[in-house]
Protein backbone atom coordinates (compact mmCIF):
# COMPACT_ATOMS: atom_id res chain seq x y z
CA UNK A 1 0.00 0.00 0.00
CA UNK A 2 2.90 2.02 0.79
CA UNK A 3 2.04 4.29 3.31
CA UNK A 4 5.99 5.07 4.39
CA UNK A 5 5.28 7.28 7.20
CA UNK A 6 2.60 5.23 8.52
CA UNK A 7 0.69 7.93 8.92
CA UNK A 8 -3.24 8.01 9.05
CA UNK A 9 -5.18 8.24 6.05
CA UNK A 10 -7.80 10.01 7.19
CA UNK A 11 -8.56 12.66 10.14
CA UNK A 12 -9.37 12.18 13.56
CA UNK A 13 -12.98 13.21 13.53
CA UNK A 14 -13.51 11.74 10.29
CA UNK A 15 -12.28 7.83 10.71
CA UNK A 16 -14.71 7.81 13.64
CA UNK A 17 -17.57 10.10 13.08
CA UNK A 18 -17.77 9.33 9.73
CA UNK A 19 -17.80 5.37 9.93
CA UNK A 20 -20.60 2.84 10.15
CA UNK A 21 -18.21 0.24 12.26
CA UNK A 22 -14.77 1.17 13.78
CA UNK A 23 -12.16 -1.84 14.05
CA UNK A 24 -9.47 -0.90 16.74
CA UNK A 25 -6.92 -2.81 17.29
CA UNK A 26 -3.64 -3.03 19.25
CA UNK A 27 -4.69 0.22 20.92
CA UNK A 28 -6.14 0.64 24.35
CA UNK A 29 -7.21 4.28 23.19
CA UNK A 30 -9.42 5.28 26.30
CA UNK A 31 -5.85 5.51 27.86
CA UNK A 32 -3.40 6.30 25.58
CA UNK A 33 -5.05 8.69 23.53
CA UNK A 34 -7.94 9.76 25.41
CA UNK A 35 -9.60 12.17 23.14
CA UNK A 36 -9.65 9.91 20.63
CA UNK A 37 -11.43 7.50 22.64
CA UNK A 38 -13.96 9.55 23.71
CA UNK A 39 -14.91 9.86 20.16
CA UNK A 40 -15.66 6.07 19.98
CA UNK A 41 -17.31 6.26 22.83
CA UNK A 42 -19.54 8.82 22.52
CA UNK A 43 -20.72 7.68 18.38
CA UNK A 44 -21.00 4.03 19.79
CA UNK A 45 -23.04 4.91 22.68
CA UNK A 46 -25.27 7.99 20.77
CA UNK A 47 -25.40 6.31 17.02
CA UNK A 48 -25.99 3.24 14.89
CA UNK A 49 -22.01 3.20 14.49
CA UNK A 50 -20.41 -0.63 15.64
CA UNK A 51 -17.67 -1.37 17.48
CA UNK A 52 -15.15 -4.47 16.95
CA UNK A 53 -12.36 -4.69 19.23
CA UNK A 54 -9.44 -7.29 18.67
CA UNK A 55 -7.44 -6.82 22.31
CA UNK A 56 -5.88 -9.65 24.37
CA UNK A 57 -6.61 -7.79 27.76
CA UNK A 58 -9.99 -6.20 28.76
CA UNK A 59 -10.01 -2.44 28.07
CA UNK A 60 -12.50 -0.03 28.49
CA UNK A 61 -13.20 -0.24 24.96
CA UNK A 62 -14.34 -3.56 24.90
CA UNK A 63 -17.15 -2.83 27.49
CA UNK A 64 -18.35 -0.78 24.36
CA UNK A 65 -17.73 -3.66 21.54
CA UNK A 66 -20.38 -5.67 19.62
CA UNK A 67 -17.54 -7.54 19.34
CA UNK A 68 -14.52 -8.37 21.44
CA UNK A 69 -11.96 -10.47 19.73
CA UNK A 70 -9.65 -11.50 22.74
CA UNK A 71 -6.83 -13.26 20.63
CA UNK A 72 -3.19 -14.29 22.17
CA UNK A 73 -0.76 -11.78 21.99
CA UNK A 74 1.12 -11.65 19.21
CA UNK A 75 -1.69 -13.47 17.18
CA UNK A 76 -2.43 -10.52 14.83
CA UNK A 77 -1.39 -11.49 11.71
CA UNK A 78 -3.43 -15.04 12.07
CA UNK A 79 -5.56 -12.69 13.20
CA UNK A 80 -6.54 -10.73 10.23
CA UNK A 81 -5.71 -13.48 7.67
CA UNK A 82 -8.78 -15.33 9.56
CA UNK A 83 -11.35 -12.37 8.76
CA UNK A 84 -10.01 -12.17 5.29
CA UNK A 85 -10.78 -15.97 5.20
CA UNK A 86 -14.18 -15.65 5.71
CA UNK A 87 -14.59 -12.53 3.59
CA UNK A 88 -13.48 -14.15 0.59
CA UNK A 89 -14.98 -17.38 1.09
CA UNK A 90 -18.32 -15.56 1.60
CA UNK A 91 -17.76 -13.22 -1.50
CA UNK A 92 -17.98 -10.07 0.52
CA UNK A 93 -14.49 -8.77 -0.43
CA UNK A 94 -14.72 -5.47 -2.99
CA UNK A 95 -15.11 -6.72 -6.58
CA UNK A 96 -14.57 -3.25 -8.23
CA UNK A 97 -11.83 -1.77 -5.35
CA UNK A 98 -10.30 -4.89 -5.67
CA UNK A 99 -9.93 -5.54 -9.58
CA UNK A 100 -9.14 -1.56 -10.56
CA UNK A 101 -6.92 -0.26 -7.68
CA UNK A 102 -4.98 -3.06 -6.32
CA UNK A 103 -2.63 -5.69 -7.29
CA UNK A 104 -1.24 -9.57 -6.32
CA UNK A 105 -4.62 -10.29 -5.26
CA UNK A 106 -3.70 -13.64 -5.96
CA UNK A 107 -0.95 -14.14 -3.52
CA UNK A 108 -3.37 -12.79 -0.90
CA UNK A 109 -5.93 -14.90 -1.33
CA UNK A 110 -3.21 -18.23 -1.54
CA UNK A 111 -2.06 -16.94 1.61
CA UNK A 112 -4.97 -16.40 3.47
CA UNK A 113 -6.91 -19.81 2.07
CA UNK A 114 -4.89 -21.55 4.99
CA UNK A 115 -6.34 -19.20 7.73
CA UNK A 116 -9.62 -21.29 8.12
CA UNK A 117 -12.31 -19.38 10.79
CA UNK A 118 -11.05 -22.91 12.63
CA UNK A 119 -7.31 -22.68 12.03
CA UNK A 120 -7.68 -19.26 13.23
CA UNK A 121 -9.64 -20.01 16.31
CA UNK A 122 -6.23 -22.63 17.33
CA UNK A 123 -4.26 -19.78 16.71
CA UNK A 124 -5.40 -16.77 18.46
CA UNK A 125 -7.99 -18.48 20.75
CA UNK A 126 -10.44 -16.59 19.62
CA UNK A 127 -13.71 -18.86 18.85
CA UNK A 128 -14.65 -18.95 15.05
CA UNK A 129 -18.03 -17.41 15.57
CA UNK A 130 -16.76 -14.29 16.07
CA UNK A 131 -14.18 -14.68 13.42
CA UNK A 132 -17.21 -15.02 11.69
CA UNK A 133 -19.01 -12.24 13.03
CA UNK A 134 -16.47 -9.32 12.88
CA UNK A 135 -15.58 -10.10 9.41
CA UNK A 136 -19.25 -9.97 8.57
CA UNK A 137 -19.43 -7.08 10.41
CA UNK A 138 -16.62 -4.90 9.13
CA UNK A 139 -16.81 -6.06 5.44
CA UNK A 140 -20.54 -5.32 5.10
CA UNK A 141 -19.91 -1.90 6.56
CA UNK A 142 -20.03 0.31 3.84
CA UNK A 143 -17.63 3.00 5.36
CA UNK A 144 -14.95 1.27 7.93
CA UNK A 145 -12.35 2.33 9.60
CA UNK A 146 -9.08 0.44 11.09
CA UNK A 147 -7.39 2.22 14.30
CA UNK A 148 -4.35 0.62 15.71
CA UNK A 149 -1.65 1.57 18.10
CA UNK A 150 2.01 0.28 19.47
CA UNK A 151 -0.35 -3.14 19.86
CA UNK A 152 0.31 -3.76 16.28
CA UNK A 153 3.86 -2.70 15.56
CA UNK A 154 5.89 -3.18 18.81
CA UNK A 155 6.48 -7.06 17.95
CA UNK A 156 9.09 -8.72 16.11
CA UNK A 157 6.13 -8.76 13.00
CA UNK A 158 5.33 -5.72 13.26
CA UNK A 159 5.91 -5.16 9.52
CA UNK A 160 3.44 -8.12 8.84
CA UNK A 161 0.78 -7.00 11.52
CA UNK A 162 0.55 -3.30 9.50
CA UNK A 163 0.75 -5.14 6.12
CA UNK A 164 -2.36 -7.37 7.43
CA UNK A 165 -4.26 -4.24 8.38
CA UNK A 166 -3.57 -3.02 4.95
CA UNK A 167 -4.75 -5.97 3.29
CA UNK A 168 -7.78 -5.93 5.22
CA UNK A 169 -8.64 -2.57 4.37
CA UNK A 170 -7.96 -3.04 0.67
CA UNK A 171 -10.88 -6.21 0.09
CA UNK A 172 -13.56 -4.47 1.22
CA UNK A 173 -11.99 -1.10 -0.51
CA UNK A 174 -12.06 0.99 2.87
CA UNK A 175 -9.71 3.48 1.29
CA UNK A 176 -9.69 6.74 0.21
CA UNK A 177 -12.92 8.06 1.09
CA UNK A 178 -14.63 9.76 4.44
CA UNK A 179 -15.09 7.07 7.39
CA UNK A 180 -12.47 4.88 5.89
CA UNK A 181 -8.74 4.21 6.42
CA UNK A 182 -6.08 2.79 7.83
CA UNK A 183 -4.96 4.83 10.72
CA UNK A 184 -2.24 4.46 12.97
CA UNK A 185 -2.11 6.54 16.42
CA UNK A 186 0.93 8.08 17.42
CA UNK A 187 1.60 7.66 20.91
CA UNK A 188 3.17 11.44 21.42
CA UNK A 189 1.94 14.80 20.53
CA UNK A 190 5.18 15.38 17.92
CA UNK A 191 6.05 11.73 16.91
CA UNK A 192 4.34 12.48 13.79
CA UNK A 193 6.38 15.79 12.83
CA UNK A 194 9.83 14.33 14.26
CA UNK A 195 9.41 10.85 11.55
CA UNK A 196 8.46 13.74 8.54
CA UNK A 197 11.52 15.64 9.65
CA UNK A 198 13.52 12.90 8.98
CA UNK A 199 14.47 11.19 12.57
CA UNK A 200 14.39 7.78 10.81
CA UNK A 201 17.61 6.70 10.07
CA UNK A 202 17.65 5.79 6.11
CA UNK A 203 15.27 9.16 5.32
CA UNK A 204 16.42 12.79 4.86
CA UNK A 205 12.89 15.03 5.89
CA UNK A 206 9.80 14.11 3.94
CA UNK A 207 10.55 10.40 3.65
CA UNK A 208 13.14 11.17 0.93
CA UNK A 209 15.84 8.23 0.69
CA UNK A 210 19.03 9.16 1.87
CA UNK A 211 20.40 6.13 -0.69
CA UNK A 212 19.08 8.47 -3.65
CA UNK A 213 22.09 10.44 -5.29
CA UNK A 214 19.50 13.52 -6.35
CA UNK A 215 17.99 13.56 -2.94
CA UNK A 216 21.06 13.82 -1.47
CA UNK A 217 22.60 16.44 -3.94
CA UNK A 218 19.65 18.93 -2.74
CA UNK A 219 20.17 18.92 0.24
CA UNK A 220 23.79 18.76 0.21
CA UNK A 221 23.35 22.20 -1.92
CA UNK A 222 21.46 23.57 0.76
CA UNK A 223 23.25 22.82 3.75
CA UNK A 224 26.60 23.13 1.87
CA UNK A 225 28.06 19.97 3.60
CA UNK A 226 29.14 16.53 1.56
CA UNK A 227 26.03 13.69 3.77
CA UNK A 228 26.33 10.38 3.73
CA UNK A 229 24.72 8.01 1.29
CA UNK A 230 24.17 5.55 4.46
CA UNK A 231 21.56 4.87 6.69
CA UNK A 232 22.90 4.80 10.25
CA UNK A 233 21.39 3.03 12.77
CA UNK A 234 17.87 2.90 14.86
CA UNK A 235 17.67 3.21 18.82
CA UNK A 236 17.97 -0.43 19.97
CA UNK A 237 20.87 -0.79 17.52
CA UNK A 238 22.77 2.31 18.64
CA UNK A 239 22.66 0.96 22.20
CA UNK A 240 24.18 -2.49 20.52
CA UNK A 241 26.58 -0.66 19.23
CA UNK A 242 27.45 1.80 22.32
CA UNK A 243 27.75 -1.46 24.27
CA UNK A 244 30.32 -2.80 21.57
CA UNK A 245 32.63 0.15 21.87
CA UNK A 246 31.75 1.57 18.26
CA UNK A 247 29.32 4.22 19.73
CA UNK A 248 31.88 6.44 21.57
CA UNK A 249 29.61 9.52 22.34
CA UNK A 250 25.75 10.09 21.99
CA UNK A 251 23.57 13.32 21.88
CA UNK A 252 19.85 12.27 23.03
CA UNK A 253 17.11 14.46 23.02
CA UNK A 254 13.69 14.60 24.49
CA UNK A 255 14.19 10.67 25.06
CA UNK A 256 14.42 8.93 27.93
CA UNK A 257 15.56 5.33 27.10
CA UNK A 258 16.49 3.80 30.44
CA UNK A 259 13.00 3.72 30.72
CA UNK A 260 11.67 3.17 27.53
CA UNK A 261 14.11 0.82 25.47
CA UNK A 262 13.82 -2.91 26.01
CA UNK A 263 15.96 -4.38 28.35
CA UNK A 264 17.38 -1.95 30.34
CA UNK A 265 20.08 -3.17 31.85
CA UNK A 266 21.79 -3.58 28.64
CA UNK A 267 20.41 0.39 27.75
CA UNK A 268 22.39 1.31 31.25
CA UNK A 269 25.55 -0.90 30.31
CA UNK A 270 25.82 1.27 26.71
CA UNK A 271 24.79 3.89 28.06
CA UNK A 272 27.76 3.84 30.63
CA UNK A 273 30.19 2.64 28.29
CA UNK A 274 29.99 5.74 25.97
CA UNK A 275 32.67 8.64 26.33
CA UNK A 276 30.84 11.12 26.21
CA UNK A 277 26.97 11.40 26.97
CA UNK A 278 24.56 14.53 26.26
CA UNK A 279 21.04 14.72 27.37
CA UNK A 280 18.47 17.88 26.40
CA UNK A 281 15.53 17.91 27.87
CA UNK A 282 13.10 19.84 30.22
CA UNK A 283 13.53 17.38 33.56
CA UNK A 284 16.75 15.27 34.82
CA UNK A 285 15.43 12.14 33.57
CA UNK A 286 16.34 8.76 34.60
CA UNK A 287 18.95 8.75 31.47
CA UNK A 288 19.85 12.95 32.27
CA UNK A 289 21.05 11.44 35.22
CA UNK A 290 23.70 9.48 33.17
CA UNK A 291 24.90 12.22 31.46
CA UNK A 292 28.34 14.40 31.36
CA UNK A 293 26.34 17.54 30.30
CA UNK A 294 22.74 17.53 30.72
CA UNK A 295 21.37 20.95 28.33
CA UNK A 296 18.13 22.13 29.77
CA UNK A 297 15.12 22.86 27.44
CA UNK A 298 12.48 24.65 27.02
CA UNK A 299 8.47 22.86 27.18
CA UNK A 300 6.06 22.90 24.78
CA UNK A 301 4.66 25.99 26.38
CA UNK A 302 7.75 28.07 26.33
CA UNK A 303 8.69 27.82 22.75
CA UNK A 304 7.10 28.69 19.35
CA UNK A 305 7.32 26.50 16.54
CA UNK A 306 5.00 23.42 15.18
CA UNK A 307 3.93 20.05 15.91
CA UNK A 308 2.33 18.04 13.18
CA UNK A 309 -0.28 16.00 15.38
CA UNK A 310 -1.37 12.36 14.38
CA UNK A 311 -3.28 12.66 11.49
CA UNK A 312 -0.76 14.76 9.63
CA UNK A 313 -2.21 18.34 10.89
CA UNK A 314 0.65 21.10 11.15
CA UNK A 315 -0.18 23.64 13.79
CA UNK A 316 1.53 26.85 14.90
CA UNK A 317 2.45 26.86 18.50
CA UNK A 318 2.99 30.37 20.39
CA UNK A 319 5.07 30.44 23.55
CA UNK A 320 2.71 31.59 26.67
CA UNK A 321 5.69 31.60 28.90
CA UNK A 322 9.45 32.12 29.47
CA UNK A 323 11.56 29.63 29.51
CA UNK A 324 13.48 29.26 33.16
CA UNK A 325 16.25 29.61 34.48
CA UNK A 326 19.26 28.66 31.93
CA UNK A 327 16.83 26.66 29.34
CA UNK A 328 16.14 27.79 25.97
CA UNK A 329 14.10 26.66 22.79
CA UNK A 330 15.30 23.02 21.47
CA UNK A 331 16.05 24.87 17.98
CA UNK A 332 18.30 27.65 19.81
CA UNK A 333 20.59 25.14 21.60
CA UNK A 334 20.72 23.01 18.61
CA UNK A 335 22.40 26.02 16.83
CA UNK A 336 24.78 27.25 19.69
CA UNK A 337 26.42 23.37 19.78
CA UNK A 338 26.28 23.44 15.44
CA UNK A 339 28.05 26.84 15.95
CA UNK A 340 30.88 25.33 18.70
CA UNK A 341 31.45 22.31 16.31
CA UNK A 342 32.31 24.68 13.55
CA UNK A 343 29.23 24.42 11.44
CA UNK A 344 27.10 27.89 11.70
CA UNK A 345 23.17 27.91 11.70
CA UNK A 346 22.25 30.92 11.48
CA UNK A 347 18.63 30.86 12.36
CA UNK A 348 16.87 33.76 13.92
CA UNK A 349 13.57 32.37 14.14
CA UNK A 350 11.30 28.99 13.71
CA UNK A 351 9.55 30.58 11.23
CA UNK A 352 13.22 30.73 9.18
CA UNK A 353 13.31 27.22 9.36
CA UNK A 354 9.86 26.05 8.41
CA UNK A 355 10.42 27.79 5.49
CA UNK A 356 13.23 25.87 4.73
CA UNK A 357 11.33 22.94 4.66
CA UNK A 358 9.13 24.24 3.00
CA UNK A 359 11.87 24.76 0.11
CA UNK A 360 13.25 21.25 0.87
CA UNK A 361 10.14 18.87 1.91
CA UNK A 362 7.66 18.55 -1.33
CA UNK A 363 4.65 17.27 1.32
CA UNK A 364 5.37 20.04 3.60
CA UNK A 365 6.01 22.46 0.18
CA UNK A 366 2.21 24.35 0.94
CA UNK A 367 3.20 25.20 4.89
CA UNK A 368 3.91 28.43 5.90
CA UNK A 369 3.86 30.06 8.94
CA UNK A 370 0.96 32.70 7.54
CA UNK A 371 -1.14 30.05 6.17
CA UNK A 372 -1.20 27.95 9.86
CA UNK A 373 -2.11 31.48 11.64
CA UNK A 374 -5.51 30.95 11.37
CA UNK A 375 -5.20 27.76 13.84
CA UNK A 376 -6.95 25.10 11.70
CA UNK A 377 -3.42 23.90 10.41
CA UNK A 378 -2.80 22.52 7.30
CA UNK A 379 -2.60 18.33 6.90
CA UNK A 380 0.27 16.81 4.27
CA UNK A 381 1.17 16.79 1.33
CA UNK A 382 0.50 20.69 0.71
CA UNK A 383 2.44 20.62 -2.39
CA UNK A 384 2.18 24.72 -2.58
CA UNK A 385 0.86 27.94 -1.31
CA UNK A 386 -2.45 27.18 -3.07
CA UNK A 387 -2.73 23.56 -1.95
CA UNK A 388 -5.43 23.37 0.67
CA UNK A 389 -4.01 20.70 1.94
CA UNK A 390 -5.15 17.10 2.00
CA UNK A 391 -7.03 15.62 4.54
CA UNK A 392 -7.68 11.87 3.05
CA UNK A 393 -4.85 10.03 1.46
CA UNK A 394 -5.44 7.96 -1.25
CA UNK A 395 -8.24 9.40 -2.73
CA UNK A 396 -8.91 7.96 -6.90
CA UNK A 397 -5.20 5.80 -6.75
CA UNK A 398 -2.51 5.16 -4.43
CA UNK A 399 1.15 7.00 -4.19
CA UNK A 400 2.48 3.59 -6.03
CA UNK A 401 -0.13 3.71 -8.48
CA UNK A 402 -2.14 0.40 -7.50
CA UNK A 403 -2.47 -0.83 -3.80
CA UNK A 404 0.06 -3.59 -3.08
CA UNK A 405 -1.22 -7.04 -1.77
CA UNK A 406 1.12 -8.54 0.60
CA UNK A 407 0.07 -11.65 1.69
CA UNK A 408 2.03 -12.75 5.17
CA UNK A 409 1.99 -15.94 7.50
CA UNK A 410 1.81 -15.95 11.01
CA UNK A 411 4.95 -16.04 12.79
CA UNK A 412 5.40 -16.77 16.56
CA UNK A 413 6.93 -14.05 18.97
CA UNK A 414 10.48 -14.54 19.29
CA UNK A 415 10.14 -16.06 22.71
CA UNK A 416 7.08 -18.23 23.94
CA UNK A 417 6.10 -19.21 27.40
CA UNK A 418 8.38 -22.59 29.11
CA UNK A 419 8.63 -24.27 31.84
CA UNK A 420 10.74 -21.52 33.48
CA UNK A 421 8.82 -18.49 32.69
CA UNK A 422 5.61 -19.73 32.03
CA UNK A 423 4.04 -16.27 31.36
CA UNK A 424 3.64 -13.83 28.46
CA UNK A 425 4.37 -10.54 29.54
CA UNK A 426 2.77 -7.49 27.82
CA UNK A 427 2.94 -3.85 28.82
CA UNK A 428 1.10 -0.66 27.77
CA UNK A 429 0.27 2.92 29.49
CA UNK A 430 -2.48 3.85 32.20
CA UNK A 431 -4.55 7.32 31.28
CA UNK A 432 -2.87 8.51 34.52
CA UNK A 433 0.58 8.97 33.15
CA UNK A 434 2.23 9.87 30.11
CA UNK A 435 5.05 7.75 28.40
CA UNK A 436 8.26 7.37 30.82
CA UNK A 437 6.23 9.93 33.52
CA UNK A 438 8.99 12.30 33.64
CA UNK A 439 5.79 15.28 33.35
CA UNK A 440 3.38 13.22 35.07
CA UNK A 441 5.16 12.12 37.96
CA UNK A 442 5.75 15.93 39.09
CA UNK A 443 2.07 16.27 39.00
CA UNK A 444 0.74 15.42 43.01
CA UNK A 445 -2.96 14.87 41.85
CA UNK A 446 -1.56 12.36 39.10
CA UNK A 447 0.62 10.87 41.31
CA UNK A 448 -1.99 10.17 44.24
CA UNK A 449 -4.49 8.50 41.74
CA UNK A 450 -1.90 6.13 40.46
CA UNK A 451 1.87 6.56 42.68
CA UNK A 452 3.53 2.92 41.80
CA UNK A 453 3.07 0.25 39.15
CA UNK A 454 1.87 -2.70 39.40
CA UNK A 455 1.55 -6.18 37.21
CA UNK A 456 -1.60 -7.89 36.52
CA UNK A 457 -2.31 -11.26 37.20
CA UNK A 458 -5.64 -13.59 36.35
CA UNK A 459 -7.51 -14.64 39.39
CA UNK A 460 -6.79 -18.59 38.13
CA UNK A 461 -2.78 -18.19 37.84
CA UNK A 462 -3.32 -16.05 41.25
CA UNK A 463 -4.82 -18.78 42.56
CA UNK A 464 -2.13 -21.28 41.25
CA UNK A 465 0.64 -19.47 42.46
CA UNK A 466 -0.45 -18.44 45.69
CA UNK A 467 -0.89 -14.66 44.92
CA UNK A 468 -3.53 -12.48 46.24
CA UNK A 469 -4.39 -8.75 45.51
CA UNK A 470 -1.53 -6.21 46.82
CA UNK A 471 1.13 -8.92 47.60
CA UNK A 472 4.56 -7.82 46.79
CA UNK A 473 5.65 -9.96 44.10
CA UNK A 474 9.24 -10.49 41.83
CA UNK A 475 8.20 -10.43 37.89
CA UNK A 476 11.54 -12.09 36.56
CA UNK A 477 12.64 -13.09 33.15
CA UNK A 478 15.78 -13.99 30.95
CA UNK A 479 17.24 -10.36 31.25
CA UNK A 480 16.49 -9.39 34.76
CA UNK A 481 13.72 -8.76 37.41
CA UNK A 482 11.66 -6.31 39.29
CA UNK A 483 9.28 -6.18 42.60
CA UNK A 484 5.82 -4.84 42.34
CA UNK A 485 2.73 -5.10 43.47
CA UNK A 486 0.21 -7.92 42.18
CA UNK A 487 -3.58 -7.37 41.22
CA UNK A 488 -5.75 -9.87 40.69
CA UNK A 489 -8.00 -8.95 37.87
CA UNK A 490 -9.76 -10.85 35.01
CA UNK A 491 -8.38 -7.66 32.62
CA UNK A 492 -5.74 -10.17 31.55
CA UNK A 493 -6.61 -14.31 30.75
CA UNK A 494 -4.57 -16.63 32.26
CA UNK A 495 -1.59 -17.21 31.39
CA UNK A 496 -0.80 -13.20 30.69
CA UNK A 497 0.59 -11.00 32.54
CA UNK A 498 0.75 -6.72 32.27
CA UNK A 499 2.70 -4.43 33.43
CA UNK A 500 2.59 -0.38 33.20
CA UNK A 501 6.30 0.97 31.80
CA UNK A 502 6.24 4.23 33.60
CA UNK A 503 7.37 3.71 36.89
CA UNK A 504 11.64 3.59 37.68
CA UNK A 505 11.49 1.85 40.73
CA UNK A 506 9.61 -0.89 38.63
CA UNK A 507 10.18 -0.77 35.39
CA UNK A 508 8.69 -3.03 33.17
CA UNK A 509 11.47 -2.55 30.50
CA UNK A 510 14.04 -4.49 32.79
CA UNK A 511 12.01 -7.71 31.44
CA UNK A 512 11.00 -6.49 27.79
CA UNK A 513 12.47 -8.77 24.58
CA UNK A 514 14.96 -6.61 22.31
CA UNK A 515 14.46 -8.83 19.79
CA UNK A 516 13.47 -6.74 16.67
CA UNK A 517 11.63 -6.69 13.37
CA UNK A 518 13.99 -7.09 10.90
CA UNK A 519 12.68 -4.77 8.49
CA UNK A 520 11.48 -2.12 10.74
CA UNK A 521 13.89 -2.46 13.65
CA UNK A 522 11.15 -1.98 15.94
CA UNK A 523 11.69 -3.80 19.21
CA UNK A 524 9.13 -6.76 20.61
CA UNK A 525 8.22 -5.15 23.68
CA UNK A 526 4.76 -6.33 23.62
CA UNK A 527 5.84 -10.10 23.82
CA UNK A 528 8.03 -11.89 26.06
CA UNK A 529 8.06 -14.80 28.76
CA UNK A 530 8.39 -14.13 32.63
CA UNK A 531 7.82 -15.45 35.47
CA UNK A 532 5.99 -14.54 38.85
CA UNK A 533 6.42 -15.79 42.55
CA UNK A 534 5.52 -13.90 45.65
CA UNK A 535 8.14 -12.90 48.29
Amino acid sequence: MAFGSGAMTNSVRDCVEEANVILVIGSNTTEQHPVMGYLIKHVVEYSDTKLIVADPRKIELTEYADVWLRHRCGTDVALLNGLMNVILNEDLHDHEFVENRTENFEELKKVVSKYTPEQTEEITGVPKEKIIEAARLYSEAGRASILYSMGITQHTTGTENVLSVANLAMLTGNIGNEGTGVNPLRGQNNVQGACDMGALPPLFPGYQKVAVPEVREKFEKAWGVKLSASGGLTVVEMMDAATEGKIKGMYIMGENPMLSDPNIGHVEEGLKNLEFLVVQDIFLTETAELADVVLPAACFAEKDGTVTNTCRRVQLLHKAVIPPGESKQDWEIICEVSKKMGYSMSYTSPKEIMEEIASLTPSYGGIYYDRLESGDGLQWPCLDRKHPGTPILHRGAFTRGKGLFVGAEYKPPAELPDKDYPFILTTGRLLYHFHTASMTRHSKPLSAIVPEGFVEINPDDAGKFGIREGDLVEVSSRRGKIQTKARVTDRVASGIIFMPFHFAEEAANRLTNPALDPIAKIPELKVCAAAVRTL
